[in-house]
C-alpha cells in the first residue's frame, strides 16, 4: 500500500494498474491534470452499501462512503467547518440518520459500548427535548510519562466539562462528539427549515444510496457554490466565522436554548495522537489563539451576546475560552517588567513589610493551590500538573502572543489567516527524545525567541538579585521579584538545557539564542536610558 501511494504521488495520477474495478474506474476518471488540493471536483464514492455487502461471517456491514467536496479557488471553503456541513448534506441525502458522530482523522474508538452510552441520554424523556449533544472527553494514547507538553489539556477537556455539565453542559471541542441532526436546523423551538426537503432531520430516505437521484443530489449539495444565499454557516449547521469552528458552533447552539451533557466513563470511549513536538503544540494552540479571539471579540461575544443568551455563568464560562490569549500580556509583562528593574536594583514590587504583600502571597497560593487539587482530584499526578502550568506560561508568552498579533493584522488588512492542521507524522528520533522527558525545539521558530528571552532575562537577574540581597541592598523591596525570577527559572529548566547542555537535533538553534541574547540586551539598554537622564 505504501508503495502504492508513493509511485501515484510521484506520478500525479492513478494508472489502470490499481484500479481493479469499474467503480474505482469511473471515479478516478475525474483526476485530470488541473486536479488540485484547492481546484478540484467533486468525488463521491459508496465503499461498502449494508444492502448488499457482508462481512466474512455473513454479518451485515455498515454503509461506507468516500466524500471529496468540490473546492475552486474562487470560492471560499471554510475549512473543517465547510467540510462538516458538506457531509451534513450529503448524509441526508443518503441515510439522513437522526445521530452524527464527528471524529478527527487522527483518533480511533476505544469502546464499542460508547454508542449504548449515548442511546441512554437520547431515550431520557425528561430532557431529549432541549438535548442536543453528548460529549466524551478527548483522551490520548503516547502521551509521555509525565506529559512534557500538557499535551492531555486535562483542565479544557476533563476538568472544566465536569462544572459545565451543571450548567448547560460542556462546549463542543470538535471530536468524540454526538449530535442529534435536529441540532443544526435552528434552536428547540424555533425550526428552520431548509431550502431542500431533503436536507430536513424529518426526511425519510426511501432509495438505495447507489441510486442515480440519490448519487445526483448528492453531488449537488456537495458542490462549492452550494450555500451561497443559503443560512449554512450562519444560522444552519456548523458555524463560520472561526478557526476554532467546534467552540464556536457549540457556543451558538448553547445560546439559541440546546443543552449538551458530559458522558466521562472509565474507559476512554475514544483516543487518539497528541503533539510530540514543542513547535507543534504551540502551533495548535497558536490557530486556537485566533480562532477564540475572532469569537470574543466579535458581535457575538460571550460577555455580551453570551450572556443574553444563556445566562451570566455560561457566559462567563464562555468567555474564559474565548479571552484565554489575552493572558499574554500579563505574562509577558510579569516574565520582563521586574526582571529589568530587578537588574538595576529598583523595586516595583510591594515589601515584604507591605501589608499588600500578603495580597501577593495570597494569590499565588490560592491559584497554584486551586489548580493543583482540581488536578489531583482529576486523577492527575503532581509531575503532570507541574507540566500543566510550566506550559501555560510557555504558551502565554509565545502562541498566545503571537496568536493576538495575527489576530490584529488580519483585521487590520494586514495579513489572511488559513487553516494548519496540527502534523502528526512521528519521526522515531524525536519520539525517542520525547518519552525520555526531552524537550524538542530543533526548529528555527520566532516562538522560541521570547522563550528563550524570558529564560535568559530571568537567570542573569535573579543571580544579580541574589548578589543584591547579600550585599545589603534593599532586601525588602526586591525580595518578591528575586523569588518572581527564581520561580521563572525553576520553570525554564529544560530551556537551560537545550541551550547549554544538548548536543541533539532537538536541541535549541544556535541562531535563536543568538537573537534572543541580543534582543535582551537592547531591551535592558533601552530600560536604563531613562534612568542615566
Amino acid at each position: 500500500m505504501k508503495r502504492k501511494v508513493e509511485s501515484v504521488i510521484e506520478r500525479g495520477k492513478v494508472y489502470n494498474e490499481y484500479i481493479t474495478t469499474d467503480d474505482e474506474h469511473k471515479a478516478f476518471s475525474k483526476w485530470t491534470d488541473e486536479f488540485t488540493r484547492q481546484n478540484h471536483p467533486t468525488v463521491i464514492q459508496v465503499l461498502l452499501d449494508n444492502e448488499k455487502d457482508r462481512d466474512v461471517r455473513g454479518q451485515v456491514m455498515p454503509n461506507l462512503i468516500y466524500l471529496s467536496r468540490q473546492k475552486s479557488i474562487t470560492t471560499p471553503h471554510h475549512f473543517k467547518a465547510g467540510a462538516l456541513n458538506t457531509l451534513l448534506r450529503v448524509s441526508a441525502t443518503m441515510t439522513n440518520a437522526p445521530i452524527i458522530l464527528t471524529q478527527d482523522c487522527d483518533m480511533y474508538s476505544n469502546d464499542p459500548q460508547a454508542p449504548l452510552h449515548v442511546l441512554c441520554y437520547l431515550l431520557d424523556p425528561s430532557i431529549r427535548t432541549t438535548l442536543g449533544y453528548i460529549h466524551f472527553p478527548q483522551r490520548f494514547h503516547g502521551v509521555n510519562k509525565n506529559d512534557i507538553y500538557a499535551s492531555e489539556l486535562r483542565t479544557l477537556f476533563q476538568l472544566n466539562p465536569m462544572g459545565l455539565d451543571g450548567l448547560a453542559g460542556p462546549t463542543y471541542v470538535g471530536t468524540g462528539c454526538f449530535f442529534l441532526r435536529r441540532v443544526f436546523f435552528g434552536g428547540p423551538s424555533s425550526f428552520i427549515t431548509p431550502e431542500l426537503s431533503e436536507l430536513s432531520p424529518n426526511h425519510v430516505v426511501d432509495k438505495s444510496i447507489q441510486s442515480e437521484q440519490v448519487l445526483a443530489l448528492a453531488q449537488l449539495v456537495a458542490s462549492c457554490d452550494y450555500e451561497k444565499q443559503t443560512h449554512w454557516g450562519s444560522k444552519m449547521g456548523f458555524r463560520y466565522g472561526s478557526l476554532v469552528e467546534d467552540y464556536y458552533t457549540g457556543y451558538r447552539l448553547q445560546c439559541e436554548g440546546w443543552k449538551s451533557i458530559l458522558c466521562h466513563p472509565e474507559r476512554a470511549a475514544f483516543l487518539g495522537d497528541a503533539p510530540i513536538t514543542l513547535i507543534d503544540t504551540l502551533n495548535q494552540s497558536k490557530r486556537w489563539a485566533v480562532g477564540l479571539l475572532e469569537v470574543a471579540i466579535s458581535k457575538y461575544s460571550p460577555l455580551t451576546f453570551g450572556v443574553r443568551s444563556m445566562g451570566l455563568l455560561m457566559g462567563l464560562a464562555y468567555s474564559h475560552y474565548g479571552f484565554w490569549p489575552i493572558l499574554s500580556i500579563p505574562l509577558t509583562i510579569y516574565a520582563f517588567i521586574p526582571q529589568l528593574a530587578l537588574l538595576n536594583g529598583i523595586s516595583i514590587l510591594p515589601k515584604v513589610s507591605d501589608p499588600i504583600f500578603l495580597l501577593y502571597v495570597f494569590l499565588f497560593l490560592g491559584g497554584y493551590g486551586q489548580s493543583f487539587v482540581g488536578f489531583i482530584l482529576g486523577k492527575g499526578t503532581t509531575q503532570r500538573w507541574w507540566n500543566d502550568q510550566r506550559m501555560w506560561m510557555i504558551r502565554g508568552i509565545s502562541c498566545f502572543l503571537f496568536g493576538s498579533f495575527e489576530y490584529l493584522a488580519k483585521h487590520l488588512g494586514i495579513s489572511r489567516l488559513g487553516f494548519s492542521l496540527t502534523p502528526k507524522v512521528i519521526d522515531h528520533q524525536q519520539r525517542k527524545r520525547y518519552d525520555q522527558g526531552m524537550y524538542e525545539f530543533g526548529v528555527k521558530s520566532p516562538m522560541f525567541v521570547p522563550i528563550t528571552m524570558a529564560a535568559e532575562i530571568n537567570l542573569v537577574s535573579f543571580l544579580v538579585g541574589i548578589k543584591h540581597l547579600i550585599n545589603e541592598g534593599d532586601k525588602e523591596g526586591l525580595f518578591l521579584q528575586v523569588c518572581l525570577a527564581g520561580f521563572i527559572v525553576v520553570n525554564s529548566w529544560p530551556i537551560y538545557g537545550a541551550i547549554f547542555f544538548r548536543a541533539d537535533k532537538g536541541k535549541m538553534p544556535t541562531k535563536i539564542t543568538i537573537i534572543s541574547t541580543g534582543l535582551i540586551v537592547a531591551l535592558y539598554l533601552i530600560f536604563r536610558l531613562p534612568l542615566k537622564i
